[in-house]
């Protein structure tokens, strides 16, 4: 059954903190060595089309970010606040993906994520704060 793929494909995000439905909410982050992001990404789509996730709205979006040296996985949230919406999301995504036990996995919320401006100069990474 096809239906589900092609209303998948017709969904628009808004995803910035500043978007007035996100900010209140938050992102989970998971770094990825490479060559997971692919099998990641199918399994979280699928998981979110199956429901797996069990929140209901509370879900705003998923994230790959392709980088040189790692991939970042992000799934976000509309309320921060709520730490059974978000622990129940983090510990889906450890069974989804099958995550080991030790894998670090960080959560932010938007207003944290605006404070920092980030910038990458020959081969490092500069954060300053936003003011």
């Amino acid at each position: 059954n096809q239906s589900g793929w092609s209303s998948f494909i017709h969904i628009q995000f808004h995803l910035t903190g500043r978007d007035e439905a996100n900010k209140n909410g938050g992102k989970w982050i998971i770094r990825l060595r490479k060559g997971l992001a692919s099998r990641f990404w199918e399994n979280i789509i699928l998981a979110m089309l199956g429901e797996q996730f069990m929140v209901g709205e509370e879900i705003c979006g998923v994230v790959v970010s392709i980088r040189f040296q790692e991939d970042i996985l992000s799934i976000w949230n509309k309320t921060a606040n709520d730490q059974v919406t978000t622990s129940r999301i983090r510990d889906t995504l450890r069974r989804v993906l099958n995550l080991p036990p030790n894998t670090i996995m960080e959560y932010k919320t938007h207003n944290d994520s605006l404070k920092y401006v980030y910038i990458y100069c020959r081969g490092v990474l500069h954060s300053f704060i936003h003011t």
